[in-house]
């Protein structure tokens, strides 16, 4: 984590432990931060690695071998500001996706996990799972929003702290967009 409380840090610290209580412990423990791209598009932004097939911190080089997730899987949780939606970018608001990790450290195209942009801890644990077992599987640069393999809509219900995080994720929005 930054070592600057923001809006999100309990949110994703609740997602950290029940991925952790569901036996998915992130292995690079989750990380947030606060982000500009471009001067103006600002977010809030945190990522989960998820090491399922047991390899990433392994020093057998042949367990990656046929392994279903070789460099792990990212959870990516995004909220944001909206400013520069009129060019393409996202709008405002929180979104999750997920990618798989490859060997260089970079990760395929993110895609939209089905879930609540403020998703309860075990809506993601569930969704987690149902990538791992490749029932929900990465989409394409052109196919946003669409899960292939995936028809089950929705899942889960949101966060019980919502309310209070978009707040304060409004109040950080606001912030930025007068600074």
């Amino acid at each position: 984590m930054t070592t600057r409380q923001l809006p999100q840090d309990p949110y994703i610290e609740a997602i950290g432990d029940a991925l952790t209580t569901a036996g998915l412990a992130p292995t690079d423990y989750t990380f947030t931060e606060d982000s500009e791209s471009r001067g103006t598009y600002c977010y809030l932004s945190a990522v989960i690695t998820l090491d399922p097939s047991g390899t990433i911190t392994s020093d057998d080089e042949t367990a990656r071998d046929g392994a279903a997730w070789p460099h792990g899987l990212l959870l990516l949780w995004e909220w944001h500001t909206g400013i520069e939606a009129d060019q393409g970018e996202p709008e405002r608001g929180p979104v999750w996706q997920f990618a798989e990790l490859k060997e260089d450290g970079s990760n395929e195209y993110p895609t939209d996990l089905p879930v609540l942009g403020y998703a309860s801890p075990d809506a993601i644990v569930d969704a987690a799972r149902k990538v791992i077992a490749r029932e929900i599987l990465p989409g394409d640069f052109f196919n946003v929003g669409q899960w292939r393999g995936w028809d089950g809509g929705i899942i889960g219900d949101a966060w019980e702290r919502h309310a209070e995080l978009d707040a304060a994720c409004e109040a950080w929005g606001a912030d930025e967009e007068a600074s």
